[in-house]
């Protein structure tokens, strides 16, 4: 075990975990920031995804000894009010269905747009393979991807 001082969400946490503890459990188990997801535990399919200094990362295979002083930011810590510009997009285009891979997609959607603020279909469905949909809704959160773009 080892204490480690994390930055989530703007936050100071301590947690006394195993250095291989996966950013996972260490939210939702630790921290309680039951956001973020398990899926698939071997960082296929995205419901797990979070931002660490702003890029999209899998928390499921991401040792938290890797963190260090780097900043976290879950899906609770994107908007204190569910309003950030892709979350208003996702509701706008009715994207969720079972909702349960929906913080991974739009955590990695957020990423996408802070990287490039107007991206094609293609360079969407580029950044956007590999976090899976069961429910198919691909489409809508292309659309919603294009929509949030607008307004930021």
């Amino acid at each position: 075990m080892a204490i480690f001082n994390l930055k989530v969400n703007g936050k100071q946490h301590q947690v006394d975990v195993d250095p291989t503890t996966p950013l996972l459990w260490v939210l939702r188990d630790h921290l309680d920031l039951t956001g973020t997801k398990y899926g698939c535990g071997i960082a296929m399919c995205g419901a797990c995804t979070v931002h660490v200094n702003g890029m999209a990362m899998r928390s499921c295979q991401t040792a938290v000894a890797s963190i260090g002083n780097q900043a976290v930011t879950t899906i609770e810590g994107l908007s204190e009010d569910g309003d950030h510009p892709v979350q208003r997009a996702w509701l706008q285009h009715d994207v969720p269905q079972c909702g349960y891979c929906q913080s991974g997609q739009i955590m990695n959607a957020v990423a996408l747009l802070n990287a490039n603020p107007n991206p094609t279909d293609e360079q969407i469905e580029a950044a956007m393979d590999g976090n899976i949909c069961r429910c198919g809704t691909y489409l809508r959160i292309k659309k919603a991807i294009k929509s949030a773009a607008a307004y930021t």
